[in-house]
């Protein structure tokens, strides 16, 4: 069994920078995948970013490419989320996910196994 347990999230004013990060424990495959998904009330949860730790490769949702950045510390078992240029519309709750066996499309809901509680992100205009 894998539990993730994100945090950094909080309240920042449009052009914010927050960085989230989500500790994993448990047995984890040696390949595998993980990523960052998001839900603000009303709608459906969204994939923002995945990355592969074999490469590693990354992925991004077109929008946040550019001021999103994902990042993983393999020593840490800590998956990472740089959020730079935050705007209103960022604004959700932000859960990590874990995929053993790698994935082909990180940025889907159905290649992720496990899931995390969630933390809110908050951006005011």
């Amino acid at each position: 069994q894998v539990h993730l347990v994100e945090s950094g999230g909080g309240s920042v004013q449009a052009g914010g920078s927050l960085r989230l990060s989500c500790a994993a424990s448990g047995y984890l495959y040696s390949r595998h995948c993980m990523g960052w998904f998001r839900q603000a009330p009303g709608k459906e949860r969204e994939g923002v970013a995945g990355i592969s730790n074999y490469g590693p490769r990354t992925y991004y949702a077109d929008s946040v490419k550019g001021r999103f950045t994902i990042s993983q510390d393999n020593a840490k078992n800590t998956l990472y989320l740089q959020m730079n240029s935050l705007k209103p519309e960022d604004t959700a709750m932000y859960y990590c996910a874990y995929a053993p066996w790698g994935c082909i499309d990180p940025t889907s809901d159905n290649e992720y196994n496990y899931w995390g509680q969630g933390t809110q992100v908050t951006v005011s205009s």
